[in-house]
């Protein structure tokens, strides 16, 4: 025996306090001895390199041995190994990392990296063993084999060794609770989480069982867009696979790699959390990234590694200091940079992912003033514009629109600009195709542009583009009719001389007698229909300012459905046919010498029908609604059929 000896410890650093608490997952241990291998295989080659040492470095490998019967697991590597003196000074001395030393020593002499920067990962191996052996030899000539142990007291013994190959043999006995960890499943599993892209060999039962290569360390030159799909179908299996990829590649100021993809945004997908893996020199540190990702790109899916990022000693929690902002800023301009790159070179694709790009676009938008700035004229609309002739799309496309499958999509600079004569500084925009389809048939009949703002986060846009162009009003299509969808000339207005009221005047009266609805504005307009003859009977218009309120209100009080405001208005068409022959109706004889009669009946039905028509053009009934809509729609169905069999 060479020595015996007690094992230096700060009082900051108490033993079984790093022994129990070292890490919240006791699976780290096998990550932490892993690095360390690697660590002391990317050593051997600097020192190689530097001309102290000429044995074989281009074979390295780790390899992972169980015994079930022993009970112990070993971790055996090719790397530098340690001499009687460096086991008493690196492992002994708990919290004493030797990697920035070494790094100071060789600096220059090779670009691998070392992982360890911390000093205590070997120490993690005492969350799951009862024992642990160190059977080393160092490359340094002369050099004899030691033997360390520790039974995780603070007591330890080192004496001559067996080893006879330059190296390392970290041996665990583990405790009766940890001997899952002797699974050969468990392992592979462990390996693949954590140290799947090391550049070093890690075999099991004679198999390499890590992938070995990084991606996101190769230049971006020399990789297909099939290895970038791979990649990812890898990393996120049984997923679509992503719209585009970022490939991060910098060494100054700060060392960032990674790729980061854009993934097709699902409805289960959680936007505030993230799913971008960090890892550090190549080894998985956490998939939490929330502190050096912006927080719109969240959704955002890859890897990131990075040495400038701070780790606490658990490696998975990030400190917020001034490097980790400047990291999240590249990476926001790296992203508008690819979104830009993209706009340019392939509108075509650009607009075929809006759907799910303009989600990050208009969230970076919300809250990055840089990112906002180099994303604000590629920020693109549907529009309703029809280009029905390869001319039209030529045209259009000289303006600097889209056209993709014959749908036509524009900038809101664009947009005003074509505009300015017909509505100079309003904007129209619809946010549901389906229940906004009347209105937006309506305002097109009158060759008015309408704009989709139809994702979920334009509740939010919206709002933020009316605070960036101040002088501009948004219009959704439902909050108020456009003067040009008026006919001022209608005979409408002309004075019964019977009633002593205009027909408007009656048409109203007529729909407050019978709704009886207090807080219900009932307006009467002559509605010009387009071409196909569609301005429907009777519209529902929400004013914006309420309407907003409305939404806000039901945001914060998480509902799922925003409920139609009480007070809203409903227009009635005095040009439609319906309205026009239900003012006859009501005007005939027998309705008048009795409330009670058929065809008094017929007509309120008819206006109850009308109002229900536009509120089911508004938004869709709850089960309540629908089942009386349903009930009124076959009384007067009912009645209209006896009626025309007499």
């Amino acid at each position: 025996m060479l020595e015996q000896g007690t094992i230096s410890i700060h009082t900051e650093n108490i033993f079984p306090i790093i022994k129990k608490w070292l890490y919240s997952d006791h699976e780290i241990f096998l990550r932490e001895l892993v690095s360390n291998a690697v660590d002391a295989i990317q050593k051997l080659r600097m020192v190689a390199r530097s001309g102290e040492y000429g044995g074989d470095v281009d074979h390295p490998e780790i390899t992972i041995i169980l015994d079930r019967e022993k009970k112990t697991l070993a971790i055996a590597d090719t790397g530098l190994g340690m001499t009687a003196e460096e086991v008493k000074k690196y492992i002994t001395q708990v919290a004493f990392s030797s990697a920035e030393e070494f790094v100071q020593k060789y600096k220059g002499n090779g670009d691998q990296e070392i992982i360890g920067h911390f000093g205590l990962g070997f120490y993690s191996a005492f969350m799951v063993a009862s024992r642990v052996e160190i059977d080393t030899l160092s490359y340094k000539a002369g050099a004899t084999p030691v033997h360390w142990t520790c039974d995780g007291s603070t007591e330890f013994t080192l004496e001559d060794g067996q080893r006879t190959s330059v190296g390392t043999t970290v041996t665990l006995t583990l405790q009766d609770d940890e001997l899952g960890y002797l699974e050969p499943a468990r392992i592979r599993e462990l390996v693949r989480k954590y140290c799947d892209f090391l550049p070093v060999p890690i075999k099991l039962d004679g198999e390499q069982i890590n992938k070995q290569i990084a991606p996101w360390k190769s230049s971006p030159s020399s990789l297909s867009k099939e290895e970038y799909l791979e990649f990812y179908r890898y990393l996120y299996p049984f997923q679509e696979d992503p719209l585009l990829w970022v490939h991060l590649n910098t060494d100054y100021p700060f060392v960032v790699n990674g790729i980061l993809y854009f993934p097709k945004l699902r409805p289960d997908i959680d936007v505030t959390k993230g799913q971008i893996k960090l890892f550090c020199n190549q080894v998985f540190v956490s998939d939490n990234c929330e502190e050096i990702i912006p927080r719109f790109l969240l959704p955002l899916r890859g890897v990131i590694d990075s040495t400038d990022i701070p780790l606490n000693v658990s490696r998975s929690f990030l400190q917020n200091d001034r490097t980790v902002r400047k990291i999240a800023d590249y990476i926001a301009k790296k992203v508008g940079d690819r979104l830009n790159e993209l706009y340019r070179e392939d509108p075509d694709a650009y607009v075929r992912s809006w759907k799910d790009l303009g989600t990050f676009v208009k969230f970076g938008s919300l809250n990055d003033e840089k990112f906002k700035k180099q994303v604000e004229d590629i920020l693109i609309y549907r529009t309703t514009a029809t280009l029905s002739t390869p001319a039209e799309e030529d045209e259009w496309s000289t303006q600097g629109g889209i056209v993709v499958d014959g749908q036509a999509y524009t900038t809101l600079k664009e947009y005003l600009e074509r505009n300015k004569a017909r509505h100079a500084n309003r904007v129209y925009y619809c946010t549901d195709e389906v229940n906004q389809a009347t209105y937006v048939q309506l305002l097109k009949g009158q060759g008015i542009e309408v704009l989709f703002m139809d994702s979920f986060i334009d509740t939010h846009f919206v709002p933020w583009l009316e605070q960036t162009y101040s002088d501009v009003k948004f219009l959704r299509v439902d909050a108020e009719l456009d003067e040009t969808l008026i006919d001022k000339d209608q005979s409408s207005e002309i004075i019964d001389p019977g009633s002593n009221k205009t027909r408007s005047e009656q048409i109203k009266a007529l729909f407050e007698s019978v709704l009886k609805k207090p807080k219900l504005t009932i307006r009467t307009e002559a509605l010009k229909s387009g071409n196909s003859g569609d301005a429907p009977p009777a519209m529902i218009l929400l004013p914006e300012t309420s309407r907003r309120m409305q939404e806000m209100m039901a945001m914060m009080q998480q509902q799922l459905n925003v409920q139609l405001p009480e007070q809203h208005t409903l227009v009635v068409n005095t040009t439609h046919p319906l309205i026009q022959n239900l003012l006859n109706l009501s005007q005939g004889t027998i309705i008048q010498t009795s409330g009670s009669s058929e065809t008094a009946a017929l007509v309120e039905k008819l206006c109850h029908y009308i109002y229900d028509l536009a509120l089911m053009s508004q938004r869709g009934f709850d089960a309540n609604g629908m089942q009386q809509f349903s009930e009124r729609a076959s009384q007067v169905l009912t009645q209209l059929t006896a009626m025309a069999v007499r």
